[in-house]
């Protein structure tokens, strides 16, 4: 079992747990970013959870924030050690993204529109519907060649999941980077508008 030292020596331990945690959380592996909480637990330590505490108070200054999202959807009253272990960490900006940012992150603009239209369709049947219906949606708002190209860069991005009876659900890096109230807020606004 790890000493924690104490004094100075106790910021020091805790400044090379932070360095780590980062390393972890910011490089990508594979095409899914952040970690799981039994990885951080393994290459941090048992008090990995203070020290995402730590590293998102650091962030903080910077508008940046360190991000729970549990495989059960939502975030669970008393989590347990076993389900923070399963979850996601994920880095992701403290506030929204402004148009002229959003075209810096690399994505098209009719990419994030299709994005956008599936998640609020998908929370408006509920959280799930057939893939064909979803294609259907977007092939109305999007040159059909695209369709397909992008629903399967959303499934494998982790924003949308497809199951083997062709459901499509909203994935775990919608409930991370994406303010579903605020998106469906929005939608309603603009089209009150038109």
């Amino acid at each position: 079992m790890e000493r924690k030292p104490r004094g100075v020596d106790r910021k020091a331990y805790y400044a090379v747990k932070m360095r780590k945690a980062a390393q972890l959380l910011f490089y990508r592996r594979h095409s899914i970013p952040g970690a799981r909480g039994w990885e951080l637990r393994r290459r941090v330590g048992s008090d990995y959870l203070k020290v995402i505490n730590l590293l998102n108070e650091y962030l903080e200054k910077i508008g940046l924030m360190v991000k729970v999202v549990f495989e059960e959807g939502g975030q669970p009253e008393n989590p347990t050690t076993e389900q923070y272990d399963r979850a996601r960490f994920y880095i992701t900006l403290r506030d929204n993204l402004r148009v002229e940012e959003a075209k810096m992150v690399g994505w098209r603009i009719d990419d994030m529109a299709a994005l956008c239209a599936s998640i609020a369709y998908i929370i408006s049947r509920g959280g799930k519907v057939q893939r064909k219906e979803l294609e259907d949606l977007l092939k109305s708002k999007i040159p059909e060649w695209r369709v397909d190209i992008d629903l399967n860069k959303f499934i494998r991005l982790g924003y949308l999941i497809e199951d083997e009876n062709g459901q499509v659900y909203l994935g775990w890096r919608t409930r991370a980077e994406v303010d579903q109230k605020k998106l469906i807020d929005l939608l309603f606004e603009a089209e009150s508008k038109i």
